[in-house]
Parts: C-alpha cells; sequence; structure tokens
C-alpha cells in the first residue's frame, strides 16, 4: 500500500467576499487596511460602463484615480502607463476591475513598483467579471509586443489580499466571455487532476469545481433576476476552487498551449482552452487514465480504478458535449490562425511543458504538433 505524503500552500490572500451586491464592501476594505489613495484599473470596455461608478461610489473618499488602458494578454506598454499613472497620483493601492488582463496588469506594475520602493507592498483587491481566476492567484502574464511571446511576473507579494466576487457585477460580462472563462475554470480543474502533483485536497477542489460549472454555467446564461445571479456567483465559487488547487499543481499541456496561441494570434485565454482542452484529455488518457478519478467524479461518470482509460476518454468526449452547449470556437481555424503555421509555437510550448513538470512522462515536439493538428 502506497503511503500518503504531500503538501498544500496557501497564498496570501486574506479574505474573499462573495454575494449579490458585495461591491459595497469595498470601502470598508480598503479603510481597514490603511489605503487612502487608492486607484482602480480596469479595460476601455468597463471604463466606459454605468458598473464602474457602483465601484468607484463602493471606493469612497479614497478613491484617487481611475485607469482604463488594461488590454487583452497585458502588452508590456500597458504595464508602463499604468506604472506612471501610480507614481503620478502616489498610489498605496490598486482596485482590479474586469477579467484576467487588469488583474494582471495590476500585479505586472506592482512588481515593478516594489522593486523601486524597497520591497514595500501594494495593496491589491480584486473584483473580478469573468471566471478566468487570476484573482485567486500571485503570478501574472505579461506579452512582449515585439516577439508576441507570453512571460510573467510571480512573487507571493502580488496575491491580491481581497478578492470580492459580486456576480451583480457580471451581468454586461458578453456571453461569449462568460462561458469561455468558464472553460478556462474547468482546464484548471481537470489538469490539476491529472498532474503529478495531484493530491486529496486539490483533488476535491477540482471534482466539486467540475460540478458546479457543469450545474450552473449554462443556466447562469439562460435566467434572469435573482436566479441568474445565484447561478454566477456559483460560477465564481467553482472558478475559486478550480484555481485553488492548480496553484498547488501547476498547469499542464492544455495551459502551455494557451499561453502560446493566445499572445501569438490574439485568442482570449478562455477561448484557447475550449479549443485545446478535450485533446489534450485525450492525450493525457493515454498516459495517466488513473489520475482522472476527481473528472470522472465531476461529470458524474462511473471510474473504474482496474481500467480507467475508457472512463478518461469519457472525461474528453464529455467535456467536448460540454463546450459545444456554448457559442464559443471549437477549433484553431474558427479564430483566424493559418493552418502552416501552428507548428511554429510546439517549440516554446515544450519548454514550458518542461518546466512545469506536470505530466509524469517524457513529451516529445512531435506530440505537441499533432496536438496542435487536432485542434485545427
Amino acid at each position: 500500500m502506497e503511503k500518503t505524503t504531500g503538501e498544500y500552500r496557501f497564498t496570501q490572500l486574506e479574505s474573499v467576499i462573495f454575494g449579490a451586491r458585495k461591491i459595497e464592501s469595498l470601502g470598508a476594505e480598503l479603510a481597514r487596511r490603511g489605503a487612502k489613495r487608492a486607484m482602480i484599473v480596469t479595460g476601455k470596455t468597463l471604463g466606459r460602463s454605468k458598473l464602474l461608478d457602483r465601484v468607484k461610489t463602493a471606493a469612497g473618499s479614497s478613491l484617487a484615480g481611475v485607469f482604463t488602458g488594461a488590454a487583452q494578454h497585458v502588452p508590456s506598454n500597458t504595464v508602463t502607463e499604468l506604472i506612471g499613472e501610480a507614481r503620478h497620483l502616489e498610489v498605496d493601492a490598486m482596485v482590479s476591475f474586469g477579467g484576467g488582463s487588469p488583474i494582471d496588469t495590476v500585479k505586472a506594475a506592482a512588481m515593478a513598483l516594489m522593486k523601486e520602493n524597497n520591497g514595500r507592498e501594494l495593496l491589491h483587491i480584486a473584483v473580478p467579471t469573468t471566471l478566468s481566476a487570476g484573482e485567486f492567484t500571485p503570478a501574472g502574464g505579461v506579452t512582449n509586443e515585439s516577439t508576441r511571446v507570453k512571460g510573467g511576473v510571480a512573487d507571493p507579494r502580488l496575491q491580491a489580499k481581497v478578492v470580492i466576487l459580486d456576480p451583480a457585477l457580471t451581468v454586461e460580462t458578453p456571453a461569449w466571455l462568460w462561458a469561455s472563462t468558464g472553460m478556462r475554470a474547468l482546464d484548471h480543474a481537470v489538469e490539476s487532476s491529472y498532474s503529478i502533483r495531484h493530491q486529496l485536497i486539490t483533488d476535491t477542489l477540482a471534482s466539486r469545481a467540475i460540478a458546479l460549472l457543469n450545474a450552473h454555467l449554462l443556466p447562469s446564461l439562460q435566467t434572469a433576476g435573482d436566479e441568474e445571479l445565484e447561478h454566477r456567483v456559483q460560477c465564481q465559487l467553482a472558478a475559486w476552487l478550480s484555481i485553488f488547487g492548480m496553484m498547488n499543481t501547476r498547469g499542464g499541456v492544455s495551459h502551455a498551449l494557451g499561453h502560446q496561441i493566445g499572445p501569438f494570434w490574439n485568442v482570449p485565454h478562455g477561448v484557447t482552452s475550449c479549443i485545446t482542452l478535450p485533446h489534450v484529455m485525450r492525450f493525457m488518457a493515454e498516459i495517466a487514465a488513473d489520475r482522472f478519478g476527481p473528472i470522472a467524479e465531476g461529470f458524474g461518470i462511473r471510474f473504474d480504478r482496474g481500467n480507467p482509460r475508457s472512463a478518461a476518454l469519457e472525461c474528453a468526449d464529455r467535456t467536448a458535449q460540454f463546450i459545444k452547449k456554448f457559442e464559443v470556437p471549437t477549433r484553431l481555424r474558427d479564430v483566424g490562425v493559418p493552418r502552416e503555421e501552428i507548428s511554429r509555437i510546439a517549440g516554446t510550448v515544450l519548454e514550458e511543458v518542461k518546466r512545469s513538470n506536470t505530466v509524469g512522462a517524457d513529451v516529445t515536439l512531435e506530440q505537441l504538433v499533432a496536438i496542435l493538428d487536432s485542434t485545427y
């Protein structure tokens, strides 16, 4: 009998506040932590939305300014702009409002400002409007505009101290973006399950996240009023569970593919998960079918540990069927990626797969090219 061993590392996240109209707690959270000059960081679309007024009002007297320049895939020039604005306003806190782009833009800017100020941390409160779950990690991606290669920053001190999950602030999120970032959350849960670093805690979080997404993601787009808000907050909780496990297990091949497909061809990361996840799951079913138990449980699929391959492949098929319920792209050709170019990123993807070391077997360049071909 194998010995059970492992460890689970927590982040510096202090509070998760969830529920309709919980944005009203923002001012108190800023005051509790001594923030006197806070800046809201968002993108152009939310910057024009009336929802921004709710966040500004909630911030209260500590609000020093608003930055609306965050952009998809976090181009490094937007980080530079935010750093300049933060210096000018002498901010001591940032409130990211939106999806992964403003959240990661804050992290990257905070890293630079922390280095300038002898390690002094900048308070970050995250108010997400998608399900990508970047608000729960101390790492963020940044894209080099000249090479279109995505790198990033990572430091425990970059973790948002407070996350406010208010479903009422997600109602203007486009349906395709809400659905595709829901698939990103599903990707987190699946890849944490079949990572070689999986363990009881991460398996439990992943299984519950998968079940919640299956139960609530589609209804969250088909209902209205209080019922819609309840489905949406359940999806937000699923996103939290999905990534709180993966931070310990790290991402797998689907994440590595998405990190390069996204910035190289300007494809949102949620959409890359819609395209890559079922194909990578079939690949992993041949390598680590025995690790698919939590995934099967989340989907309600019977899992035979003595013969796990059939259930693992059924999990991949069920994932593909789930994705097809939404109006999202499912092939690289659907997002305008030229077929003759797809092998260009395979080498960079392979480097990330080797660094993350989650598969538990050697992955070859040829295998990655074959997965990319299958996604076309």
